[in-house]
Order: C-alpha cells, then sequence, then structure tokens
C-alpha cells in the first residue's frame, strides 16, 4: 500500500506542477504580448485556469 501512495503522491505533484508551469506561461502571455487580441485572448484563458467556485 506505500507504493501506491507514493505514486499517487508523486503523480499529484507532476500535476500541480505541470499546473503552476501552464498558468505561469499564460499570465506572462498576457502580459508580455505584443498583439492586444492575444493578450485579451491570455487573460481570458487565465480566468478559466484560475476559476474559482463560488461557495
Amino acid at each position: 500500500m506505500p507504493t501506491v501512495l507514493q505514486h499517487a503522491a508523486l503523480i499529484t505533484a507532476a500535476s500541480a506542477t505541470w499546473y503552476a508551469l501552464a498558468v505561469s506561461i499564460v499570465a506572462i502571455t498576457a502580459v508580455a504580448a505584443r498583439s492586444e487580441d492575444r493578450r485579451r485572448d491570455a487573460r481570458e484563458v487565465l480566468k478559466v485556469l484560475v476559476r474559482r467556485s463560488s461557495g
């Protein structure tokens, strides 16, 4: 059983790392893109990625 928990923890950590990387890339794009359309689109994607549930 400890091996299963260790693998689950590893998968969770890897997923969290990839999610953080994706959010960071989109946030940088939202700030640094040359065109206003790309910045706007990146902000919309960022809203979806960091959406919080109300309640």
